[in-house]
């Protein structure tokens, strides 16, 4: 049997602004492919199909009409589960005319144990795999608050919560395959984050953690799962090295920090000899790319990125020692009339230096905005001669913010 590993599809997301929609589309026309090409009976989707809660219409559109080609793609089942940025009810609702499809979704956690099983038939109708279908375990639905626990008993009970529910469904998930005879496989689906995941900048995962909170160790899973597909981390890796303990990753760079990471699925082989696993690079559809530096180098690897002639999104991050009050301009007529796009600008070199003038019992708060200017005309050192004309033309500026600021709440 072939079965297919994806999550963090994150249909609808958006960089700095920019939809990508044709990129989500186009990894979807990607995927029937590939379940095509590899021959793939399963496919599991270990969570965060959609960005948000309210995904439009556009992306319930591409969702919707994927699961509608993956049978004619030779994929027999597709088991869904919800991740923390999907939102239960939505994934739930259309679940009983999916299974008309043979699509299986769990949107939240089961009452019962066994109502988050799956299992799935051959052509024959006869039982061949049992997956436990484990969405995203809310705070609420796995741990009861009590007045006067600590923050440390908060994150010690969430994660006993978890134990507890994966344990539960892994005894189940054995009970039910004595009663069906033989020795089907289980593969467990999950949405979380264990202890020595890594994660990157800009990612939106390793904010939602603060210390260990939430935070799981490798060692709480059964050992009857034959196979552990985890979703939630967007950097595909195994689990405490294990081959069979895998985190598919997103299959497209979801931030800049992503930018350059080699994206893939995974695809399982089972069978009497157990569960082999095969990576398979999902292609670049939306080149990213961060470049950062003094104006000479930006200048320079801009201009590689010229003569390459391919649409690249990119991030600029200036660190130059040079006080550039036109940065923005310089950056637009360096691109002109090219492939390039940049989304995102940052002077790094000025926010460091005027935060590290700043007295340590200073906030910005205790700062007028004529305050902080004159420290960035400190930091860089800035002579007096020419302070004067700069002052003059920040305070237009600010007057003319503030009266347009006035006609708007006229």
């Amino acid at each position: 049997m072939k079965i297919l590993h994806t999550s963090d599809w994150h249909i609808g997301r958006t960089l700095y602004g920019r939809k990508r929609y044709e990129e989500f589309e186009q990894f979807l026309d990607w995927l029937i492919g590939c379940i095509e090409t590899e021959g793939v009976e399963v496919l599991l989707v270990a969570g965060d199909v959609f960005d948000n809660g309210t995904p439009s219409n556009r992306a319930l559109e591409l969702y919707y009409r994927f699961l509608c080609r993956v049978a004619d793609a030779g994929c027999r089942h597709v088991v869904v589960t919800a991740g923390n940025h999907d939102s239960p009810s939505l994934l739930n609702a259309p679940k009983e005319v999916l299974r008309f499809l043979n699509v299986h979704v769990v949107g939240c956690m089961a009452e019962a144990a066994e109502d988050e099983l799956v299992v799935l038939h051959d052509t024959n109708g006869k039982p061949e795999l049992i997956v436990c279908a484990v969405p995203y375990l809310r705070d609420r639905d796995i741990r009861r608050a009590e007045a006067g626990e600590t923050f440390e008993d908060k994150g010690r009970k969430l994660v006993e919560g978890i134990s507890d529910h994966y344990r539960e469904v892994g005894e189940t998930a054995v009970a039910r395959r004595d009663e069906l005879g033989g020795e089907l496989p289980i593969v467990a689906m999950g949405h979380l984050f264990t202890s020595g995941g890594q994660t990157v900048e800009g990612d939106g995962v390793r904010e939602l953690y603060v210390g260990n909170l939430g935070q799981v160790r490798a060692d709480i899973f059964p050992d009857c799962f034959d196979y552990l597909a985890l979703g939630h981390l967007h950097s595909a890796q195994k689990v405490s090295g294990s081959e069979l303990r895998r985190y598919s990753g997103a299959p497209i760079p979801m931030s800049f920090g992503e930018a350059g990471q080699r994206k893939i699925v995974l695809g399982l082989n089972v069978d009497v000899n157990g569960v082999s696993v095969q990576e398979i690079p999902v292609p670049c559809f939306q080149s990213l790319a961060t470049v950062r530096g003094d104006w000479q180098h930006i200048n320079e690897r801009v201009a590689e990125l010229k003569m390459a002639a391919s649409p690249v999104w990119l991030e600029v991050i200036y660190e130059g020692n040079e006080v550039i009050g036109d940065l923005q301009e310089r950056l637009r007529e360096l691109i002109d009339g090219t492939s390039l796009e940049i989304l995102r600008t940052k002077n790094m070199r000025l926010v460091e230096r005027t935060l590290s003038r700043m007295a340590t019992e200073e906030t910005l708060d205790d700062l007028t905005v004529d305050d902080v200017f004159a420290r960035c005309l400190a930091a860089h050192e800035v002579p007096e001669e020419q302070q004067g004309e700069l002052v003059a033309s920040f305070r237009e500026a600010v007057a003319a913010l503030h009266e347009d600021a006035s006609v708007g709440e006229l």
